[in-house]
């Protein structure tokens, strides 16, 4: 924890900046386009955005959620995922202070969020987010305490070992494929941020938020349903960020109370 609000400041105006490139990425990514090379322009008339018009959250709050040019309306996805990310960058100062842990955090919120909205859309989790992920996960563990190189290796494993064996048993019990290759490099990337106990908390936590939006689902119309599925990343990344803050008490609980001999 932090007591300079100066700080908390400054993590709200870095998590909106990084919030507007996650908002590059999670349109980029998914349509294969470059995300560095090429300057922000309108979906919709394609002319190029004035840099006035691409400050997080104000542009589209003085633009009233339309593009200046054509007037097409702007996605309220955009300063969504740019407060949310401001949101989440404040609040784990708050949780770790300036620590290495806290830019691990930052990394795995941010990589989360776009998971989450492009996994929503286009029901893929990309390579390029999942993979320097795992790459940065088990290089941090290294320098932090929590969760440390042997238990974020193990988390590695049996991350992307577990959903891969569900897979395996989902195809050949169904005859189709029953978990995407990208919820497999995702569990894993997670693994070497948490943990192998903390990475299993966080399967079941996707398991219980997706059988809570599931009986929700059913009770819409059947043209709803049809028209979009539901992946299970999403699932998995709000479960990860609650697990990567009550993670540890989760476990104090589960221990104290269910392992006692």
């Amino acid at each position: 924890m932090h007591s300079d609000p100066y700080i908390y400041f400054l993590a709200a105006l870095l998590g909106l900046a990084i919030g507007s490139f996650l908002n590059v990425l999670i349109y980029r990514l998914p349509r294969e386009q470059k995300v560095v090379l090429e300057r922000s322009c309108c979906p919709n008339c394609r002319k190029r955005i004035a840099f006035y018009d691409n400050i997080p959250v104000i542009s589209y709050l003085v633009l009233l959620g339309k593009c200046r040019i054509c007037n097409a309306p702007i996605s309220a996805r955009y300063p969504m995922v740019e407060i949310l990310n401001a949101a989440l960058y404040v609040f784990f100062i708050f949780l770790d202070g300036l620590t290495l842990q806290l830019a691990l955090h930052w990394f795995l919120a941010s990589a989360l969020l776009v998971i989450f909205f492009i996994d929503l859309e286009f029901q893929i989790i990309p390579d390029k987010i999942t993979f320097p992920g795992m790459v940065i996960g088990l290089i941090g563990a290294f320098f932090v305490e929590t969760p440390g190189i042997v238990n974020a290796l193990i988390g590695f494993v049996v991350g992307g070992g577990a959903l891969l064996a569900v897979a395996y048993l989902g195809e050949w019990l169904f005859k189709k494929e029953a978990m995407g290759g990208g919820d497999i490099k995702m569990a894993a990337m997670m693994g070497a941020f948490v943990g192998w106990q903390k990475v299993l908390l966080i399967f079941m936590g996707g398991a219980v938020i997706g059988m809570i939006v599931s009986l929700i689902w059913m009770g819409m119309s059947e043209k709803v349903r049809k028209e979009r599925l539901i992946p299970f990343g999403p699932f998995l990344a709000v479960a990860a960020l609650i697990i990567v803050v009550y993670g540890d008490s989760l476990l104090s609980f589960y221990i104290n109370n269910f392992l006692r001999v």
